[in-house]
């Protein structure tokens, strides 16, 4: 990858096979995420759905705790990335959003919070609780 200029970076790969290309794209698209995480960061939100009991999640130093959920007894807990900012929403009930400028971290992230809510040995069109990413992408400009 040679300096073009200070605001472009440009890459090159002659005579690849389809292979060598698809790599080039992704490290492309990691070196976009990268330039995007540093200037806007990004945001997922993520909402709570229940029928009867109410979910209740908090966060106890870098760990993230689903209680009530479906009831049961249990504590899930689930460990925050590095970079990882975890913010309760104010104007919309039942909300919490994650923000970070690591894509793979704040999404890693979303993930573990949601596979945690899983609901298993039930009838999956009937018990629709969890925790379910509502939006993503890039955080809103200022």
């Amino acid at each position: 990858i040679p300096p073009v200029e200070k605001r472009v970076v440009q890459v090159d790969l002659w005579f690849a096979t389809r292979k060598q290309l698809a790599c080039v794209r992704t490290v492309c698209s990691h070196i976009e995420n990268m330039i995007v995480g540093v200037q806007r960061g990004f945001c997922y939100k993520m909402r709570f759905v229940y029928s009867h009991f109410p979910i209740n999640v908090s966060i106890s130093g870098n760990t993230v705790e689903i209680r009530n959920f479906l009831g049961e007894r249990r504590v899930r807990k689930v460990d925050l990335l590095p970079g990882v900012k975890y913010t309760r929403s104010d104007d919309t009930k039942d909300q919490i959003e994650l923000t970070g400028i690591d894509i793979a971290a704040v999404s890693l992230t979303a993930a573990k919070i949601q596979q945690s809510t899983n609901v298993r040995h039930k009838d999956l069109r009937k018990f629709l609780d969890g925790i379910y990413v509502s939006e993503k992408g890039a955080c809103p400009e200022e």
